[in-house]
């Protein structure tokens, strides 16, 4: 039988909680239930980093921390975790922890509204007991936004507390906890489940085919804190273990769909550094930390970050049910905006990437107006087999550019025998482009843009595999487009 109820360490209190909402978030059970307002509202949408907490899981004997907005994490995933906020981190004494007292000293603060999640993120930093660099700092912070203060302060007090020792954490708690059991609570109209196979999740899920399915809640999130979403049935997907495994089978690169942006990113940036950068780019350290590589490509969005680049990589992605399961390729799965290859009872399980063999060169590219924490414009991810200089298989695949992650076909059919090194027969053939998609205007860019850019992109590929390293323009064939490779 399932248990009713969720257990998690806050601090070093154990808390059991029985009555807990489907859509209930971690911020709403510290500000409203527990009366801690020391973490803060912000945005509501995992973007400020104001509502910032650590969450410590076990990792090797040891409690490692991430940082996680709690304005979009549900409660429910806290079981079998510690929560940590900025209330448990001085001592009873009154003591600072480290962390506060290196904010104090170097005048870290003005407003304060934004200081508790500063000090979250720089404890999970401090933690790993790495020693930062400034980039490293950097990105730690790239999360939390400061009106006031400006950020010169915050990164001093980070340099000075990550040079002291790491206050180690009673790992030993962890041992009070369940394992490896389901969590059902609620009733048949509305519950909160958490099935910790993948034979109960298909059964709990061709039982209740209208739950909604939740990993990281980087996006299901915001249904709940801006489009005031009900969901009465939520099936949260992070104590299946199986769909957290990664492997090296053969000549691919197999991941679970339930593997994190943050668990994901070592594998991808030695799979091709490209992929590596694109994904330091995705939300922050705290989107990281939760959201799933299967979580962005079901989710179907045009502008997916993951999706071009994975469609490149040949990938095949694994659907089950209890009726079993079956595997198509990536660019299949994605039938027109809103709509995918998923029957009512299926699930995304594994993602399946191919390795890149020697004669493959792989290239992705994200161009956003900011460089952190940014949605794409558009995102494109090529991948081109070359024997003697010659494009013997092509596939250059994009995102923003159509309803769905698309490859170019025609684009790719012209580029078939093209030698890497001749820009002129490339530059023809990047007008295709035009032919293979009609992108839309928003407000994130102009079609035009869109078209331009990703000319643009195709032949800064080409220029960078030629190993044409010196700085000049590509004429994609008009204005405003970003047509400079480095």
């Amino acid at each position: 039988m399932p248990k009713k109820s969720i257990k998690f360490f806050h601090g070093t209190e154990l808390v059991e909680l029985s009555n807990v909402g489907p859509s209930e978030t971690i911020l709403d059970y510290l500000r409203l239930r527990m009366h801690l307002t020391g973490t803060k509202e912000g945005c509501g949408e995992g973007d400020c980093g104001a509502c910032t907490v650590a969450i410590g899981q076990l990792h090797e004997g040891k409690v490692a921390y991430q940082p996680v907005n709690s304005c979009i994490q549900l409660l429910g995933s806290l079981d079998g975790k510690e929560l940590v906020t900025v209330e448990d981190l001085a001592s009873p004494s009154g003591k600072l922890h480290p962390v506060q007292s290196a904010m104090v000293e170097n005048h870290g603060s003005q407003c304060g509204f934004c200081t508790p999640g500063f000090i979250m993120s720089l404890f999970v930093l401090q933690q790993e007991g790495t020693n930062p660099d400034r980039n490293e700092i950097n990105n730690a912070l790239a999360g939390n936004l400061c009106r006031c203060t400006g950020y010169r302060p915050i990164i001093d007090a980070a340099k000075q507390v990550c040079n002291e020792p790491v206050i180690e954490r009673p790992a030993a708690l962890f041992a009070l906890l369940e394992k490896n059991q389901d969590t059902f609570i609620g009733d048949e109209t509305s519950f909160f489940a958490s099935p910790s196979t993948q034979s109960a999740l298909a059964t709990l899920y061709h039982e209740h085919q209208d739950a909604t399915l939740v990993a990281g809640a980087t996006d299901v999130g915001l249904w709940i804190t801006k489009q005031l979403r009900p969901l009465p049935k939520v099936i949260y997907l992070g104590a299946v273990k199986s769909l957290k495994n990664i492997a090296i089978e053969i000549a691919d690169l197999v991941m679970g769909a339930g593997v994190t942006y943050a668990q994901a990113l070592p594998h991808l940036d030695a799979l091709h550094p490209d992929l590596g950068q694109v994904v330091r780019r995705i939300g922050s350290k705290q989107v990281r930390a939760v959201g799933t590589i299967g979580g962005n490509i079901a989710n179907g969005s045009p502008i997916g970050d993951m999706p071009p680049m994975l469609i490149a990589l040949s990938s095949q992605i694994e659907l089950r049910s209890i009726e079993g399961k079956r595997s198509i390729a990536l660019e299949d799965f994605y039938i027109e905006y809103g709509k995918q290859d998923l029957k009512p009872n299926e699930y995304l399980a594994q993602i399946r990437i191919s390795l890149l063999q020697a004669n493959q060169q792989f290239r992705a590219y994200k161009i956003s107006k900011r460089f952190d924490q940014d949605i794409s414009a558009i995102m494109a991810g090529f991948c081109f087999t070359i024997e003697n200089d010659a494009i013997m298989n092509a596939r250059c695949a994009f995102g923003g550019m159509a309803g769905t992650p698309m490859l170019a076909h025609k684009t790719q059919a012209a580029l078939m025998g093209l030698s890497i090194k001749d820009e002129t027969a490339w530059q023809q053939a990047a007008q295709l482009l035009a032919q293979d998609f009609t992108p839309m205007d928003d407000m994130r860019a102009s079609a035009q843009y869109r078209l331009n850019t990703a000319k643009a992109l195709l032949l800064k590929a080409r220029a960078e595999i030629a190993g044409e390293t010196n700085t000049r323009i590509l004429q994609a064939d008009s204005k405003g487009a970003p047509t400079h490779a480095q």
